[in-house]
């Protein structure tokens, strides 16, 4: 329910109220997990696993960047960056990737997701389930972000057409499924929920950053 009532809050409540939301979600979560005798090392935050956190992290933002480069440069993926809502400025992108996406965003999901859920569930029903049930919590927790999704992105309006926000939506639950799958499989792997923290802010981060520069590219 805590997630619920966050999700609706930073969706339909004030831009940034999420720097605080989330962040305080986070930590109560955290505390209510120990509480329920969760270690560091179940949450993915043992400080001996930061490193290889951090290496797995940093690794899989290379890949996004370089997948991302290779999309910006093909002219048929090209238009899947021309989202409406980061037709800003530079300076705003900026602070919208570095800033807002990793307070609200990326700290609040990971922990949530690929910290305490998956420390809860693995302990009953083993690390498979763990991550099964998580990525799918963790794609219908995008439903309400993706509600007008295919008004704001070119490529996604062209793909689904008119009058198709159902198909939108579940696309979207889809994706973040899958994706959802991929951090877990970052964070088992190397023990931290650093590595898909790096990996969900440079899934997010870089392409704000890439669809607010091709915006200023058409501008010129």
């Amino acid at each position: 329910m805590l997630l619920v009532a966050v999700n609706l809050v930073t969706s339909f409540g004030p831009a940034k109220i999420g720097l605080v939301a989330g962040p305080a979600v986070a930590v109560v979560l955290v505390g209510l997990a120990r509480r329920m005798g969760l270690t560091w090392h179940d949450l993915g935050l043992s400080r001996h696993t930061w490193r290889k956190g951090a290496v797995y992290g940093g690794g899989a933002l290379l890949v996004v960047g370089a997948v991302y480069g290779i999309g910006l440069l093909l002219p048929l993926t090209r238009t899947a960056f021309l989202d409406v809502r980061y037709d800003i400025a530079i300076g705003s992108a900026l602070f919208l990737a570095l800033v807002l996406i990793p307070i609200k965003t990326v700290i609040l999901e990971e922990v949530a997701f690929r910290g305490v859920l998956i420390g809860l569930f693995r302990r009953p029903f083993g690390a498979a389930w763990a991550a099964g049930v998580s990525s799918v919590l963790f794609g219908l927790w995008h439903i309400l972000p993706a509600l007008g999704l295919d008004n704001q992105n070119t490529a996604v309006d062209a793909a689904a057409g008119p009058g198709s926000q159902l198909l939108v939506v579940a696309g979207v639950v889809v994706f973040t499924t899958v994706a959802g799958i991929l951090f877990a499989e970052l964070r088992r792997r190397s023990g931290s929920i650093l590595a898909s923290v790096g990996m969900h802010w440079a899934t997010n981060g870089l392409g704000v950053l890439l669809s607010s520069v091709l915006w200023a590219a058409k501008a010129v």
